[in-house]
């Protein structure tokens, strides 16, 4: 693992120069970090989209991550000239979107005399139907995390190892993975979707998805964590806060949580 991290670093210092795609998750942290370390504060661009599907709590995390860093740090209002279609919600939609968004950063690494634009993709991305990582490749984006078959449990250990606050950071993703393709979705659905989990986030579940299947909720949660479940007063806090929200019904998925389970 030490001779991966060199290779990263070497990988690193062959760019000079980099804009880093970061949400402030645990794979963009230890990247930034290592970029950062390697390439030096002013050599490094981390940029952050805000949009509909990034809950805003993550904008802020990432906001603080980066500071903490002592990042170069840009918040990204993207224009997403396909948003009707992807809000249409195909199959191919993380296609579209990641198209979108990499050729805008692209655009933005060009006008700070950037050329080297990449993201925090590992090899177990692979692992999962992620469409996206088609557009990164089109767009030759650099995936040195992916390219160098970095894991998650890699990515965490290095990140604990390097002091990281992200290391033992629950896994992210963008909230339009919480819909079934097919479903339409609108602002409100993905608002809905971000006050349910701020529930279970405040209840203290550790990793979490509020799945949403037009007006019923799905919740997935840690399979340890199903029991809590039991608790006839947690359910009634929680069948109450999602009806408040706009949610007609509300479930446990006795699966518990997984990546990708709407794919």
């Amino acid at each position: 693992m030490d001779e991966k991290f060199k290779k990263l670093e070497e990988y690193l210092i062959n760019l000079k120069k980099v804009l880093v795609a970061f949400s402030g998750g645990v794979d963009s942290s230890f990247l930034l970090k290592v970029c950062l370390d390697t390439l030096g504060r002013e050599n490094v661009l981390a940029v952050t989209v805000s949009m509909p599907a990034v809950p805003r709590r993550e904008l802020e995390e990432a906001r603080e991550i980066a500071k903490y860093l002592g990042a170069n740090h840009i918040v990204l209002i993207p224009k997403m000239p396909s948003k009707e279609k992807i809000f249409e919600n195909p199959p191919e939609r993380c296609y579209i979107c990641k198209k979108d968004l990499f050729t805008e950063l692209i655009e933005l690494g060009r006008e700070k005399g950037i050329m080297n634009v990449m993201d925090a993709s590992n090899a177990d991305d692979e692992k999962d139907y992620r469409p996206g990582l088609k557009a990164l490749q089109e767009l030759n984006i650099k995936s040195p995390l992916r390219e160098l078959r970095f894991t998650k449990e890699e990515i965490r250990f290095y990140s604990k190892k390097l002091g990281l606050p992200t290391a033992e950071k629950p896994s992210l993703a963008c909230l339009f993975t919480r819909f079934p393709y097919g479903e339409r979705i609108t602002e409100e659905k993905l608002f809905m979707v971000e006050k349910a989990e701020d529930v279970l986030k405040e209840l203290g579940f550790t990793q979490y998805r509020v799945r949403a299947h037009n007006n019923l909720a799905r919740i997935e949660v840690f399979d340890r964590e199903i029991d809590r479940f039991f608790d006839k007063d947690l359910r009634e806090i929680i069948i109450k806060n999602f009806k408040d929200i706009g949610f007609k019904y509300v479930s446990l998925d006795l699966e518990g949580y997984r990546t990708g389970s709407m794919n």
